[in-house]
């Protein structure tokens, strides 16, 4: 599957639900609903409307707003989950079941035999009572079972017809390696869509998400800061940057970039967190420069040593400057901002001394406007003073 053809699940009204801190009203679910809506994901996934009586009216409530995205449910396999997910008027259902030995021994309690009973027959039973409603069909823990246990079920629940198969990194073991080797063969069995949900656990949930989309996967599962359970799953702002790495024009189309930030804030706002400072895009640090040589870089072209444009995503780089790794060009740079005409061997006699005086104290930027200031007076400093 090319990387210029994808689609987002976007998994905070699901998956992220599941995080610790997540307690979302149902005009929580509005304002993320229809945030995502306007940022531009494909899809919106929603928590079982079997999770409480709230998630039922919640699942409807959202279903009936009119969003672009299309709207989707998580449930159990089970016919029970099923009348109850088709009763809300979502645009399509997920379903899921245990795959692994751990699952089926300490989960559902089912031999694959039974797994692949039940799927064909909760399948075959809404496929005939909403032969329009989308409909996904994934594997839970799919990279800790039998691959042979895997393409059984996905071959017997494709006689039956499903518009995706989900692969799942359920608890954060996969590799990229792995996750080509089973997608790609999923891809030579199937016609139909196939989505990746990965999570986080041992850091690999992005390069997981793209490998998947490398080798054959048409759907990828994010949450909005990763939100989820445990370490949560891919988020989507570091998932579009990644994607924005690899086809700038192609992202900037598909989504709205410059509401990320809003979207991160939201959440964490949402569920009491800060955003990270090395967040992908909203980090304070994001677009943050520091070594005097990448200063001087940056400066003459920013795409030397940045691969994302801060502008694209309403953001803005920022050149720090007082410390001893600065460069006499960073400095050069605050003084024409400042408007001070100071020759280039000023400049450099004003850096010379920041270097000095950082290595007996801290400074902020007001430390270094007051020397330029005063340089640019004809009056120089010495001895740290």
């Amino acid at each position: 599957m090319s990387l210029e053809q994808f689609n987002v699940i976007e998994s905070t009204l699901r998956e992220g639900e599941q995080f610790v801190g997540a307690n979302f009203t149902s005009d929580d679910k509005v304002r993320i609903a229809e945030a995502l809506d306007e940022f531009g994901v494909e899809y919106i996934e929603l928590t079982s409307p079997l999770a409480s009586p709230q998630s039922f009216d919640d699942a409807c409530m959202i279903a009936r707003r009119g969003l672009k995205a299309r709207v989707l449910t998580h449930i159990r396999c089970h016919i029970d989950d099923a009348k109850k997910a088709l009763d809300t008027g979502v645009q399509g259902v997920d379903l899921v079941i245990g795959t692994s030995s751990f699952l089926r021994e300490f989960s559902h309690g089912m031999a694959m035999g039974q797994v692949i009973d039940r799927a064909v027959e909760v399948l075959s039973w809404i496929r005939a009572q909403a032969p329009n409603l989308e409909l996904r069909f994934s594997t839970e823990d799919s990279f800790r079972s039998e691959e042979s246990d895997l393409f059984r079920v996905y071959l017997a629940v494709d006689q039956v017809g499903v518009d995706r198969f989900g692969i799942a990194d359920t608890v954060g073991v996969a590799t990229p390696m792995r996750v080509y080797q089973l997608v790609s063969g999923l891809r030579r069995l199937v016609k139909a869509g196939i989505e990746f949900h990965g999570h986080n656990d041992s850091g690999c949930a992005i390069a997981n998400a793209v490998t998947a989309l490398e080798a054959g996967a048409t759907h990828i599962d994010t949450s909005i800061l990763g939100i989820g359970e445990r370490n949560g799953i891919a988020p989507l702002g570091g998932f579009v940057a990644r994607m924005y790495a690899t086809n700038r024009e192609i992202v900037k189309k598909k989504y709205k970039l410059k509401k990320l930030r809003k979207l991160d804030e939201m959440i964490a706002n949402m569920v009491g967190i800060g955003i990270p400072f090395n967040n992908y895009i909203t980090g304070v640090t994001a677009f943050t420069h520091k070594a005097g040589i990448h200063a001087k870089a940056i400066l003459n072209q920013p795409e030397t040593y940045e691969i994302l444009n801060p502008k694209d995503f309403g953001m803005t780089r920022y050149i720090s400057i007082a410390h001893k790794l600065t460069g006499w060009n960073a400095i050069k740079d605050r003084a024409e901002q400042l408007g001070l005409p100071l020759t280039d061997d000023q400049i450099k006699e004003v850096t010379a001394h920041v270097k000095a005086l950082a290595d007996q104290k801290k400074m902020d930027l007001n430390d270094i406007d007051e020397m330029l200031y005063r340089w640019a007076d004809g009056v120089t400093i010495t001895n740290g003073k």
